[in-house]
């Protein structure tokens, strides 16, 4: 297996697909001859032409837009939003079309699509730069939601993605494009969308966590071992589909849950999860569900906030140690 950052696992993605299937074709601001702001497609242009990989204006509705007729027609488009805080223009055609033309139409059409989007903070962007909008998209129904945290989920998630029969909206933390490296399966490499990873086992307590988070909660279940606190840590990998067994089983087992994401608290996805286990493993409960998360606030304009704004390790072992520690 060769050894890839995160990006580099999407890129591979990509090349695998695109060589396989003519149907696929990758599109968006600057995705061609500049190979992407962040150069994941870089390289896709000069291998496919530019009939397969190419540029389009600043405007992220006709993107998408274009996408779904694409996608319609019987293509498996993959459209990039250059920044997931850019993707709002883009929610009419993804929410009033994409999501809905299967069941519209009785099953006659689909709109199998990938919108990719790099989304999350603490790379020192500016505003709308570092937003984290899963729960709006996670509230629409027909839409699935993924975001990786490794470079082998990244290829395996995307390959599953690009080949579901539904629109799929791929969020790739930017903070991990080149932080993150590890072993990444060569040729034909699928994850299957709505199945958890058990990321490390635990007794004392439940963590789940998705995208760049993952690596925050990993730091602070680290740390705690010394204290003599055992922490499962589940990564999430797609919260539509959401694995509810593989969290129902690990709360069972620890009674006790906190959950992590950079977006604001409120309405937050992080709230999902906690009703999830309410509705359905209250009686294993030995402490409340707490939530760390971002404040609600918008994402600081100034990069010196960024620390401060962001649901840090030492959030996540404060929040741990409190429902450990509850009576």
């Amino acid at each position: 297996m060769a050894q890839m950052n995160l990006l580099e696992g999407i890129r591979d993605a990509l090349i695998h697909e695109m060589d396989h299937d003519d149907r696929v074709f990758a599109f968006g601001e600057d995705v061609g001859k500049m190979g992407g702001v962040f150069k994941v497609t870089e390289g896709l242009q000069k291998r496919f032409g530019e009939v397969r990989v190419f540029d389009t204006p600043l405007a992220e509705s006709a993107i998408v837009g274009a996408a779904v007729g694409m996608a319609m027609a019987g293509m498996r488009p993959v459209a990039e939003i250059q920044f997931a805080g850019f993707i709002y223009p883009a929610l009419d055609a993804l929410f009033s079309q994409a999501c809905k033309i299967r069941f519209r139409s009785r099953g006659r059409y689909s709109a199998p699509l990938v919108v990719r989007a790099p989304c999350g903070g603490l790379v020192k962007a500016p505003e709308q730069h570092s937003d984290s909008p899963e729960s709006y998209l996670a509230h629409t129904p027909g839409l699935k939601v993924v975001v990786p945290s490794t470079p082998a989920d990244a290829k395996g998630l995307l390959i599953s993605s690009i080949r579901d029969p539904d629109p799929v909206i791929f969020l790739e933390p930017i903070r991990l494009y080149r932080l993150v490296k590890g072993e990444v399966p060569e040729g034909d490499h699928t994850v299957p969308l709505g199945r958890l990873r058990v990321v490390r086992e635990g007794s004392d307590v439940t963590l789940v966590a998705w995208g760049a988070m993952v690596h925050t909660c990993e730091q602070a279940a680290a740390s705690l071992e010394a204290e003599g606190v055992s922490v499962e840590l589940l990564d999430l990998r797609s919260i539509v589909p959401l694995d509810e067994s593989g969290i129902l089983d690990s709360v069972r087992k620890t009674g006790r849950l906190v959950v992590a994401h950079e977006a604001p608290e409120r309405a937050g996805f992080g709230a999902e999860v906690a009703a999830l286990v309410a509705e359905h493993a209250i009686e294993h409960l030995l402490a409340p569900v707490r939530r760390v998360t971002a404040w609600d606030a918008p994402y600081p304009t100034f990069a010196m906030l960024e620390e401060y704004y962001f649901p840090g390790a030492d959030r996540v072992r404060a929040a741990i140690r409190d429902v450990v520690r509850w009576r």
